[in-house]
């Protein structure tokens, strides 16, 4: 019976069912336990507590952990399931690289300014807060939504790996850019590198190097089913966590939610869109180009949230947070744009060569 609900999971068909659940789960939770009222302890802060000794069991802590957790389940199983002689395979990737250091430096941060503008210029703080979320591309989830359409997995570690050096140096030029004088640690950048993508790229690793080197390549792929329901369960435990922490919000102030939703929406819909579909033009193959589009879409809400806390007001730091509740689902609609447009595209052009 229990086997056969987590073959349900990898039914893709029935994922926006499970989604919405967990949307509905967080929301209630959020609404019941009044979530919002607590001030979110960072998850850097709280993984910091616990190695110092001085974590305490409070709701903010705990919520920050369950980010946390929600992220490495999600990434990890990603992770291992690479063969890393592939990742020297896809460093040898110029035109992918290319076009994702363009979509990603060149057009998305002054796309997400432009939607700013459009939209919320007459409220400054969530104007504030999406030109924040714009500022630099994600390094841990785009390797889960490229994993969850069959793409390129190598590559999007590769991607994601060049996207979190080039963001430690360029994230403090672009919020001088486009905000003005903004002060905050950038030691933040390179502490959520390491917490969201470090971590679960070690334990991958040697996951895999482990598991090959004492039961072999066959049997460590058997492990394949359990660690993609591991990476499934991830993302719709993170959802919960997520949509658990504005949940009454969400009941309250809908109109809220809207006026961030719409510009957002339109930002990963348009730069997934066109990305993927250059990617097409010049030539990438399917694998190639979902992890290239989804590399260049995906935003860094981690960072977002870190410089909203530390250098503007609550209401900027709301903005941010209700990011995250946004993407993720248009995200995952996206992974089921790519896989139900993989054979209109790729594969009629292989047919035809």
């Amino acid at each position: 019976m229990r086997i056969g609900l987590l073959e349900k999971l990898h039914d893709f068909r029935l994922m926006p069912a499970f989604v919405i659940v967990s949307m509905i789960i967080g929301i209630a939770a959020g609404k019941w336990y009044g979530i919002s009222n607590f001030q979110l302890t960072p998850p850097i802060d709280a993984v910091k507590a616990i190695f110092h000794g001085a974590y305490e069991f409070t709701v903010p802590n705990t919520l920050a952990l369950g980010v946390v957790v929600g992220l490495f389940m999600m990434i990890y199983p990603a992770m291992a399931n690479i063969k890393f002689e592939d990742l020297g395979k896809a460093a040898k990737s110029p035109k992918q690289l290319l076009i994702v250091m363009f979509f990603n430096y060149a057009v998305a941060p002054f796309f997400m300014l432009l939607l700013a503008k459009i939209f919320l210029s007459g409220y400054p703080d969530l104007y504030i807060g999406l030109v924040l979320y714009g500022l630099a591309p994600c390094i841990a989830m785009v390797i889960v939504f490229t994993y969850l359409s069959a793409g390129n997995g190598p590559l999007a570690i590769i991607l994601v790996a060049l996207n979190s050096v080039i963001q430690m140096a360029l994230i403090p030029v672009y919020a001088k850019l486009l905000l003005g004088n903004v002060e905050f640690d950038v030691l933040v950048v390179g502490e959520s590198v390491l917490l969201y993508l470090g971590i679960p790229l070690i334990a991958g690793m040697l996951t895999r190097f482990l598991g090959v080197k004492r039961f072999g390549e066959d049997r460590f792929h058997k492990l394949k089913f359990h660690l993609n329901t591991m990476s499934i369960i991830g993302l719709l435990f993170t959802l919960i966590v997520m949509f658990a922490l504005k949940g009454d919000l969400i009941l309250e102030r809908p109109m809220f939610i809207a006026q961030l939703a719409i510009p957002m929406a339109l930002f990963f819909w348009t730069m997934f869109v066109v990305v993927y579909l250059t990617s097409w033009k010049l030539g990438l193959n399917y694998r190639d180009a979902v992890a290239v589009g989804f590399n260049s879409t995906g935003r860094d809400f981690e960072i977002a949230i870190a410089i909203a806390i530390t250098a503007f007001n609550p209401t900027v730091a709301l903005a941010t947070v209700i990011g995250p509740l946004i993407e993720v689902p248009v995200m995952l609609a996206l992974v089921w744009f790519a896989k139900s447009t993989e054979h209109r595209l790729f594969n009629r052009r292989f047919n035809r060569v």
